[in-house]
């Protein structure tokens, strides 16, 4: 019987530890895309240091800093597409991540968590793909001279 509960704990652990490494894997992956686009963007253009983003992994302290993260790669992405004159609007990540953090946010309140955290995901994802494809327009996109 104490082999079959220790087996039981045994497995209870490796369920637990899987979803903990994914989440970490997205969150390396998430915290190199925001770096990546804002190392893209002009010095002048940039609101934040790129490696600030790896603050989001200081727990508690991310659940404000996500905001500042948001506000600041849009903001990046803004002025260096106003500088560059590309085709583009990259002033929607700053609406769609601002949602995401505040629906976050909203994840620790029971019953509202039902919608909330599912509309964070979403949102979280949304402001993902647009900034790497914001991100990618830069890349590919000479720098105008200033």
């Amino acid at each position: 019987m104490e082999t079959h509960h220790a087996a039981m704990a045994g497995m209870f652990g490796v369920m637990m530890l899987i979803p903990m490494v994914i989440g970490i894997v997205v969150a390396v992956f998430y915290c190199l895309t925001m770096q990546k686009a804002l190392e893209r963007c002009a010095p002048s253009n940039r609101a934040m240091v790129p490696g600030m983003v790896w603050l989001l992994f200081i727990p508690l302290f991310n659940i404000v800093w996500q905001f500042f993260v948001v506000l600041n790669v849009s903001k990046s992405l803004i002025a260096e597409f106003k500088q560059r004159n590309l085709a583009g609007d990259p002033s929607s990540t700053k609406t769609i991540g601002l949602v995401g953090c505040i629906a976050g946010c909203c994840c620790v309140i029971p019953l509202v968590n039902f919608i909330a955290g599912p509309a964070a995901l979403v949102c979280f994802i949304i402001f993902w793909v647009k900034v790497a494809d914001f991100s990618g327009k830069i890349a590919v996109s000479q720098p105008t001279a200033p």
